[in-house]
């Protein structure tokens, strides 16, 4: 096993859930936390675990946590942005901070009462003037297999999420600045001074951990905070940090996103 230090400090791992109003607890909104040199833990909203996280609350623990001297490498489970074509048709620039800007806009799913269904259904915010096809990609969903981001009315959907969670990432970067990494919109190589938040997609590691007593999404965000910590204990975390990708699709990461642990084409 390699001696080098790690980068970071402490791994976070969450299982999104789009579901109800950011007001509302999930059972399925799943945060783990593991240190560099202990176990995955749950993080719950209170020590007696009796109450489950919402997406307004979670959104400020995690806030709370990158503002502390920790670096942080944290990966979450939904999309952090479209696929070309949607950008394409409702001619938005290919920049990511536009892309949040004009989401946030018209899919307002961070306001009271809000849900990802009334912004569909025309009843809040504009979203109906940014709709997507279930058949659009990001390249980086095709290596794994994963659902578009606009695959909603299915079990687990990662639309959902994504609509639901995008809001959410655009406050961290409004409120974070610089201190905080997103990548690889702000660049392939994470600053060795600089707290990171990442796209993941659990199955991709999900499996390679006993399940025990934890649900399948208490499993998911487990699963990748103990994948994170240890990537970077054994010096790998540089081969997901940099995947083989033509320049073509490395070109189109840069605003369509890429998912940490998704190594190549």
């Amino acid at each position: 096993m390699s001696t080098a230090r790690p980068r970071f400090d402490a791994y976070i791992g969450i299982d999104y859930s789009g579901a109800a109003t950011a007001e509302r607890g999930l059972t399925g909104l799943r945060a783990y936390e593991a240190t560099a040199g202990g176990p995955a833990t749950e993080i719950r909203p209170e020590p007696t675990g009796r109450r489950h996280w919402n997406r307004r609350a979670l959104a400020a623990w995690l806030e709370a946590r990158l503002l502390s001297r920790d670096r942080i490498l944290v990966g979450i489970d939904h999309g952090f942005a479209f696929p070309k074509a949607w950008f394409d048709a409702h001619g938005v620039a290919t920049d990511w901070d536009a892309f949040l800007a004009d989401f946030c806009h018209h899919w307002p799913t961070d306001h009271p009462d809000t849900t990802v269904e009334s912004v569909r259904r025309g009843e809040r915010g504009k979203g109906l003037a940014r709709l997507g096809d279930a058949r659009w990609r990001r390249r980086t969903e095709q290596p794994v297999g994963a659902k578009s981001v606009f695959h909603f009315d299915v079990p687990g959907s990662v639309a959902k999420s994504t609509h639901a969670g995008l809001p959410w990432i655009a406050r961290l970067r409004d409120r974070l600045g610089a201190r905080l990494h997103a990548w690889p919109f702000d660049g392939w190589t994470i600053p060795a001074d600089r707290s990171a938040i990442a796209e993941i997609y659990p199955s991709v590691w999900a499996a390679g951990y006993p399940r025990d007593q934890r649900t399948a999404d208490q499993q998911d965000a487990y699963a990748v905070a103990r994948a994170l910590q240890e990537a970077d204990q054994a010096s790998q975390l540089d081969a997901y940090l940099a995947p083989n990708l033509d320049a073509a699709t490395a070109a189109a990461a840069v605003y369509e996103g890429w998912i940490l642990g998704v190594t190549g084409r």
